[in-house]
């Protein structure tokens, strides 16, 4: 006989989720045991996953269609920066009893709205109940052409680095967020508190940056950080100038207020920027896609022979650092 809790769950996929596997044929419905899905011909499949905690990962206070977004658009991140176009996810939620339907069913809503706005749709997952904090993983399927995915390993002497957008918005949104950032008005607080929310995955960029960057990562763990990863990868070295770094007007005053915080731009995380390298003869292109897609991409130094990432401060001299960069939990 199916039990109370079991029924529960298979009520809550029906509600909730199965509406979003409805445009994929292979999804079934959400109704069998696994999903059917094949590559489109020349394509490779990019797969990537993530889990979030609440209290952990997300303050816990956000609206739960934001907490969805956020959960979708960090693995939708990791696709661009392979460059990759999204296909189907899969997604697995444990929930404790303090979430009820209203909470369920916006947080089912924020899913649905990306999914319209990425091309992107739910395939399958599984749903239980925890007597801990809700947790859910997420794992995203991407296309790219057979042999074209853009990987950490590959940046080489001389080559440049840039990097998209703004940096530091996610970290110092999140103390924001908090309430430990000072010096800052409502308006721009608000600015920061949104791009730590709700990231803004560069799935356009990273498709138009093959054949021109040859080593990329999106920035989750902090710029610092996720260069580093290019170039143990790749087996070189990185210099960067600080001042170089792009900032959003938010930050800049941030910053202004203390200082400290420039710090925490470099090496804070949850930017889901790209950075990536790409020699001299491509930096003409690359400005060209820059505009045709109207999203800012800065040089923020070069690719030498060596080990590790050297950051410089507007006088030319190295800065010592107290990390690198952002653990996750």
């Amino acid at each position: 006989m199916e039990s109370e809790a079991r029924r529960s769950e298979f009520d809550r996929i029906a509600r909730y989720f199965a509406p979003l596997a409805e445009s994929f044929p292979g999804a079934f419905g959400l109704r069998d045991d696994a999903a059917v899905i094949a590559p489109s011909a020349g394509a490779e499949f990019v797969i990537t996953t993530d889990t979030i905690v609440a209290g952990v990962h997300y303050v816990g206070d956000e609206a739960p269609g934001l907490v969805a977004a956020k959960l979708l658009r960090v693995n939708l991140s990791d696709l661009a920066a392979m460059g990759a176009r999204p296909r189907a996810y899969t997604l697995n939620i444990a929930l404790p009893e303090s979430i009820d339907e209203t909470w369920l069913a916006a947080f089912a809503g924020g899913l649905a709205d990306d999914q319209a706005r990425f091309g992107i749709t739910l395939i399958g997952g599984d749903s239980v109940s925890t007597p801990g904090p809700a947790v859910f993983t997420l794992t995203a399927i991407g296309e790219v052409a057979s042999g074209r995915a853009l990987r950490r390993a590959g940046a080489r002497p001389d080559e440049i680095v840039f990097v998209s957008g703004t940096v530091g918005d996610g970290a110092l949104g999140l103390r924001a967020a908090r309430g430990t950032l000072a010096g800052l008005d409502q308006k721009a607080a608000a600015a920061l508190i949104e791009r730590y929310r709700l990231p803004r995955p560069r799935l356009e960029l990273g498709q138009r940056l093959a054949g021109l960057a040859h080593a990329a990562a999106d920035i989750s763990d902090g710029l610092v950080a996720d260069l580093g990863h290019i170039v143990a990868a790749s087996g070189v070295a990185a210099t960067i100038e600080a001042d170089a770094v792009p900032l959003s007007s938010a930050a800049r005053a941030a910053i202004g207020a203390q200082p400290e915080l420039r710090e925490t731009v470099l090496t804070g995380g949850d930017d889901y920027e790209l950075i990536f390298c790409a020699p001299e003869t491509a930096a003409d292109a690359i400005q060209a896609v820059a505009k045709e897609i109207d999203l800012p991409l800065t040089a923020i130094g070069k690719i030498a022979e060596g080990a590790g990432v050297r950051v410089l401060d507007a006088g030319g001299t190295p800065m010592t650092l107290t990390q690198s960069g952002y653990s996750h939990g």
